[in-house]
């Protein structure tokens, strides 16, 4: 792995977590978005993401006997987004505007604290990349100073 590649791995981090932390951002935006039916519900929503493999990368070298499956990760990719499968909330609101012939309304399954913790963690792994991609800067700058002594 070269010092320059590192540069793509960080940056692929980097989406990544953006994408987290815009996802739950919205789930935190829409957390209390009451609905009359089920089917209308906001669902919350998570990114799935997957390792890239330096295989994939470099094609060209799969005959030069390098490991093809475990070889070492080239960054992350986004696989989806997929929204949630627990239950929604249903509360008995009969005076509000959106509340079905019963009298119940429903809430997303978004748990606000469990949000507020990706949204900690999205935002520390974003800053961590950053830092990798700085850090990789400051060796190359002091390679290149090298030559000058």
């Amino acid at each position: 792995m070269s010092l320059g590649s590192i540069f793509d791995i960080a940056g692929s981090g980097m989406t990544a977590q953006s994408l987290r932390l815009n996802t739950t951002a919205s789930n935190i935006a829409n957390a209390e978005t009451a609905s009359s039916s089920i089917d209308q519900t906001y669902r919350a929503r998570k990114p799935v993401f997957a390792a890239i493999q330096q295989s994939m990368l470099n094609p060209s070298q799969q005959g030069l006997g390098l490991p093809s499956d475990d070889g070492p990760g080239a960054g992350v990719q986004v696989e989806g987004i997929v929204e949630s499968n627990a239950e929604l909330q249903m509360r008995y609101e009969p005076d509000h505007p959106a509340a079905n012939e019963d009298g119940y309304v429903f809430y997303p399954n978004v748990n606000v604290v469990e949000e507020m913790a990706d949204m900690m963690s999205s935002s520390r792994s974003f800053q961590m990349n950053v830092d990798i991609m700085n850090s990789a800067k400051s060796m190359m700058q002091r390679i290149l100073t090298l030559g000058q002594q």
